[in-house]
C-alpha cells in the first residue's frame, strides 16, 4: 500500500477519494501535484488498473513531472522480460487526442500515418491557396487569415466580429480551401486535433465507447484553464462513469483571453451535482503576511469559490510598496536592492523573480540589470535583444558601420522587401564566395549585376545606393546636437527606418494592431537611447561604433555567464503561475498596466484582480510592490496613476517608504551589514 501519512488531512482525503465526482480546490502552493500523484498510487494500489487510468494537464512539462513523480510511487508491477508493465496515461490534452486518432481516425477519412503540420507549414498552404485566388497587385496577410482560421474553429461567434472585414470574408473564402489542402496531404493542425477527436466521438458512438472503456477513471490538472472544446471532451468520456477528479483553483484562472472558461469549474455541479469538494488551504510556500494579503485581495472578486489560505512558516516580515518617479527609476532601486541582499545578507541573484504586466516593460529592467552586471533570464518572453525588430535594427547599424558584414547585409537585405528576394540573395551569396569578395562587392561588381534580369538589377543598385547614402550621411556629421540641421544618432536612425518603411511593415506584418505598435515602440525605445554610450564624442560614427560594442559585450557576457545558474528571474505574471521564488519583485501596479486598460473595456477587471493575486502568491519570503509616476514610452515620459489593486492590500501587512524611514536603526545593524559585505568582498 502507499503511504498517505505524510499528507496533511485534506490531502489525504482527496487522494483517498477515488470514485465518483470530485472537485480538488487547490490553492496557491498547497501541494496539488504532490496529492495527484498520490492519488494515482493509492488507486493502483487499491486495484484499479494502471492503463484505466488518465490524467490530463496543459503542458507537456507539467505532465513530464506528473510521469515522474508518480512513477517513483507506483510499485513495479512483475511481467516478462518482454513486456512493459502497464502504467497510467499522463499527457496533455493535445497528445491524448493524437493517440485516440492515431487509433480511430480512418474513420473520418484519413490515414492513420497523418502529420501534424506546425505555423509555418500552415502559412505555406495558405500563402498557395492565396497565391492562386487573389486578384493581380492584391496583398492580404497570410499570418492574419491564419489567427482567423484559427479562431473560427475554437470559437467561431466570437470570430465572426473580428478583425478587418476584407480580412474576415478572405479567411471564409480561404477556409473550405485550407482544410481541403491539409486533407490531401494527409495533414492535420493543432486546432483539428480536439475538434476532429470531438467530431469522430459524435458520428463513431463506437470509438467513443471504447475511449470510456479503456479510461474509467480520469483526473484533468488545472480545471479552471479548460475551455469550451476540452471541456465537451472530458464531459464525453466521464458521463457515464463519472469518475472525473478535477483540480484546479479558480482565483488563479488568467486565461480568459486564451479561451478557458472559468465557469466550467464554478459551474461544475450542473453537471456532476454529486461531486464532493475537498479544499486545500495550507500553503507550504509563504508567509502568512503573504497569504493573508493574497486572501484579502481576492475577496473583492464576487464569483469565486471561497478558501482561505493559511501557512505554518510564521507571519513574516511586512510588504514592501515602493513609488517611484520613472521607469528607469524603478528599475534602478530594484536592481539596487537585489544587489544590496546579495552583498549584505547573501542573498543569490537566483532567489530573486521579478514580476511584469507587459512584455514590454522589460527592456528597462534588462537595461537596469546589464549597467549593475546583473545576471539574469527572462521567461515568459523574449528578451529584448532577442526580439526580431531589436535584432533587425541592430543589423542595420552594423551594415551602416561595416557593410561588408555579410551577416548582417544578409538579414536586412529583404527586410522590409525591396525586391531582393531569397534566390537573388543565394546567387549573389556564392558570387561573393567565387571571387572571394564581400556580397556588398558582388553587388556593386557590373559582372556580377548584369546576369540579373533587369529589375532584380535595378533593385540590386537601388540597395546599394541607399546603403552608400545612409553610411555618408553617419560620416558626415561633425557635430551631433540636438539642434535641427546638426543630427544626432536619434535622428539619422528615424528618417532611414521611415525612409525603409521598416515601422509601416511591422504594424502590417502582426495580426493584431496593438501587437504591430508594441514592435515599433521596441524600436522607437532603443532609437532613444543611442546617444547616450558616448555622448561627449562630436562624431555619429564613433558613438555609433560604441553603443554597438557595449550591446555586444553585454550579449557577450550574458551567454557566457548564463550557464552557471546564479541569475535573476524575470518573468510575466502569466507565465509565473506554478513558480515560487524566496524575493519577488512586483513592478509596474499602475492603473492601465495592471489591471491593464483593455479590461475595463472588456469587463475583465476580476481576470486582472486573479493575476495579481497568482504574482503575490509566488513570493516565500519578501514581497516588494512598486509603481511609477512616469513611464517612458516612444522617448517621452508619460504620467501614471497607481493601480487600484493597491487599496486593496490591508494597510496593517504594508509598509512604505515612508513608514521605513521613521524606523530606528540600532547600532548593531550597521556593524553587522558592513561586516557580512566585507566578507562577501574578501
Amino acid at each position: 500500500m502507499v503511504d498517505l501519512n505524510s499528507l496533511n488531512p485534506q490531502q489525504r482525503q482527496a487522494a483517498e477519494t477515488i470514485n465518483g465526482p470530485v472537485l480538488i480546490l487547490a490553492g496557491a502552493g498547497t501541494g496539488k501535484t504532490r496529492v495527484i500523484t498520490f492519488r494515482i498510487a493509492h488507486m493502483i494500489a487499491r486495484g484499479i488498473a494502471p492503463d484505466n487510468i488518465l490524467a490530463v494537464t496543459f503542458t507537456n512539462k507539467a505532465a513530464r513531472e506528473m510521469q515522474q513523480r508518480a512513477s517513483k510511487l507506483i510499485p513495479r508491477a512483475r511481467t516478462n522480460a518482454d513486456e512493459k508493465p502497464p502504467r497510467p496515461t499522463i499527457c496533455t490534452f493535445h497528445s491524448l487526442c493524437v493517440r485516440i486518432l492515431r487509433q480511430h481516425i480512418e474513420k473520418l477519412g484519413y490515414k492513420r500515418n497523418f502529420v501534424i503540420y506546425d505555423e509555418s507549414e500552415q502559412l505555406g498552404a495558405i500563402k498557395k491557396i492565396l497565391a492562386n485566388i487573389s486578384a493581380k497587385g492584391e496583398k492580404t496577410d497570410p499570418g492574419a487569415i491564419l489567427s482567423l482560421l484559427s479562431r473560427f474553429k475554437n470559437g467561431g461567434e466570437r470570430a465572426a466580429v473580428f478583425g478587418d472585414p476584407n480580412v474576415r470574408a478572405m479567411a471564409e473564402h480561404v477556409a473550405k480551401r485550407y482544410e481541403s489542402a491539409l486533407h490531401a496531404c494527409n495533414a492535420v493542425d493543432f486546432d483539428d486535433l480536439i475538434l476532429l477527436t470531438l467530431r469522430l466521438f459524435k458520428e463513431h458512438p463506437d470509438a467513443l465507447e471504447a475511449c470510456r472503456v479503456k479510461y474509467r477513471y480520469v483526473m484533468v490538472d488545472e480545471y479552471q484553464d479548460t475551455n469550451a472544446a476540452q471541456f465537451q471532451l472530458v464531459n464525453l468520456l466521464t458521463v457515464k462513469h463519472r469518475n472525473l477528479c478535477v483540480v484546479g483553483d479558480d482565483d488563479q484562472s488568467i486565461y480568459g483571453w486564451r479561451g478557458a472558461e472559468i465557469a466550467n469549474l464554478l459551474d461544475l455541479e450542473k453537471h456532476f451535482p454529486e461531486v464532493k469538494i475537498v479544499k486545500l488551504e495550507q500553503n507550504y510556500r509563504s508567509t502568512n503576511t503573504i497569504l493573508n494579503a493574497a486572501n484579502a485581495l481576492i475577496k473583492h472578486n464576487v464569483r469565486r469559490r471561497p478558501k482561505q489560505l493559511w501557512s505554518q512558516k510564521g507571519q513574516g516580515t511586512k510588504i514592501a510598496l515602493r513609488a517611484y518617479e520613472t521607469d528607469e527609476d524603478e528599475a534602478r532601486e530594484v536592481v539596487a536592492g537585489i544587489e544590496f541582499a546579495r552583498l549584505a545578507h547573501r542573498v543569490t541573484w537566483a532567489q530573486n523573480a521579478i514580476l511584469f504586466r507587459t512584455n514590454q516593460q522589460s527592456r528597462v529592467l534588462e537595461t537596469g540589470l546589464r549597467a549593475a552586471g546583473v545576471r539574469y533570464h527572462l521567461i515568459g518572453g523574449q528578451s529584448y535583444f532577442d526580439r526580431r525588430e531589436v535584432r533587425d535594427l541592430l543589423a542595420y547599424l552594423k551594415t551602416f558601420l561595416n557593410p561588408h558584414d555579410d551577416i548582417s547585409l544578409l538579414r536586412i537585405a529583404n527586410t522590409p522587401a525591396r525586391g531582393l528576394s531569397d534566390v537573388t540573395m543565394e546567387r549573389l551569396l556564392g558570387a561573393s564566395h567565387e571571387r572571394k569578395e564581400s556580397v556588398f562587392t558582388a553587388m556593386k561588381n557590373p559582372a556580377v549585376t548584369t546576369t540579373f534580369q533587369t529589375r532584380t538589377r535595378e533593385s540590386i543598385e537601388a540597395f546599394v545606393e541607399f546603403i552608400e547614402r545612409t553610411q555618408a550621411g553617419l560620416n558626415n556629421a561633425s557635430e551631433a546636437t540636438n539642434s535641427r540641421g546638426h543630427p544626432t544618432l536619434q535622428a539619422w536612425a528615424e528618417d532611414f527606418l521611415n525612409e525603409t518603411g521598416y515601422l509601416v511593415e511591422l504594424r502590417r506584418a502582426e495580426k493584431e494592431p496593438e501587437a504591430g505598435e508594441n514592435r515599433v515602440r521596441n524600436l522607437r525605445d532603443l532609437v532613444a537611447t543611442l546617444d547616450r554610450s558616448a555622448p561627449a564624442s562630436p562624431s555619429l560614427h564613433e558613438r555609433l561604433e560604441k553603443f554597438l560594442e557595449d550591446v555586444t559585450l553585454d550579449s557577450d557576457r550574458e551567454e557566457k555567464e548564463e550557464a552557471k545558474g546564479d541569475a535573476v528571474t524575470l518573468i510575466t505574471i502569466h507565465s509565473c503561475k506554478g513558480l515560487e521564488f524566496p524575493h519577488v519583485y512586483i513592478v509596474g501596479l499602475e492603473d492601465g498596466l495592471l489591471p491593464h486598460s483593455r479590461s475595463k473595456v472588456e469587463g475583465t477587471l476580476d481576470e486582472e484582480r486573479r493575476l495579481f493575486y497568482v504574482a503575490v502568491t509566488r513570493a516565500m519570503l519578501t514581497l516588494t510592490i512598486s509603481h511609477c509616476g512616469g513611464r517612458k514610452k516612444y522617448g517621452q515620459v508619460m504620467p501614471c496613476q497607481p493601480s487600484p489593486f493597491l487599496k486593496e492590500l490591508p494597510a496593517e501587512l504594508v509598509e512604505t517608504e515612508a513608514e521605513l524611514s521613521k524606523k530606528p536603526v540600532e547600532a548593531s545593524t550597521g556593524t553587522n551589514l558592513f561586516a557580512a559585505m566585507r566578507a562577501a568582498a574578501d
